[in-house]
């Protein structure tokens, strides 16, 4: 035998069937996990959306802006959603925003402040008709115009954005109609348009 074979010899280290084992079980252990957590949240790997929503209205204005914008939407029933009446229908007022008021939170005793000045609103079925999306300017700090964003999603069965656009409302207690559109049988949208149309007196008129 040559020096090389025996010292080949002398360096191997004995086989242990149980190292081998656990080795296995080791590898099965870490595969069945990739696995799991491959398979735990497929929705959200695929890009859906939660489908307990089928439209969404979203009204935004600009960050840390002072002012309180609010949102009324009416349905084909003539059911009217609004900060003082956030579900009618198949309608829901989801975030009522007012501008600073509110916007700073204590958590775990830091000050955490949120900029984001945003109003939501979900249409949660499918009602053929026409729907009204208006914008009011509730309150005002400085009296400044408010540049206001719209849009409107249609969630299923893909995100598709329907409208969007931005206007001012350059004082206070100015209402303007952000758009309308009606929904037909197979949950598309047509007929969209701005024919001014007031709510705010509306909701006056209930209260």
């Amino acid at each position: 035998m040559s020096a090389f074979a025996s010292s080949s010899n002398r360096n191997r280290q004995p086989f242990d069937p149980i190292t081998a084992v656990l080795f296995k079980i080791i590898q099965a252990i870490t595969y069945l996990f990739v696995l799991a957590v491959l398979f735990m949240n497929p929705i959200a790997k695929q890009g859906k959306i939660d489908p307990k929503a089928e439209y969404i209205i979203t009204v935004t204005w600009p960050d840390r802006n002072p002012n309180d914008i609010d949102t009324y939407v009416e349905d084909p029933a003539g059911n009217l959603t609004y900060f003082k009446n956030a579900n009618a229908g198949l309608v829901h007022l989801d975030r009522d925003d007012r501008g600073n008021l509110n916007d700073t939170l204590d958590i775990n005793g830091k000050h955490i402040e949120n900029p984001l000045n945003q109003e939501v609103t979900t249409i949660r079925g499918v009602i053929p008709g026409e729907y009204v999306v208006n914008v009011h300017y509730y309150a005002t700090e400085n009296q400044e115009a408010v540049p206001v964003t719209v849009r409107v999603d249609k969630v299923n069965p893909v995100l598709e954005v329907i409208y969007y656009d931005t206007l001012t409302l350059k004082r206070k207690d100015e209402e303007r109609t952000a758009v309308r559109f009606s929904i037909i049988g197979d949950g598309r949208v047509a007929n969209i348009n701005h024919v001014p149309k007031s709510l705010v007196e509306k909701a006056f008129k209930r209260e």
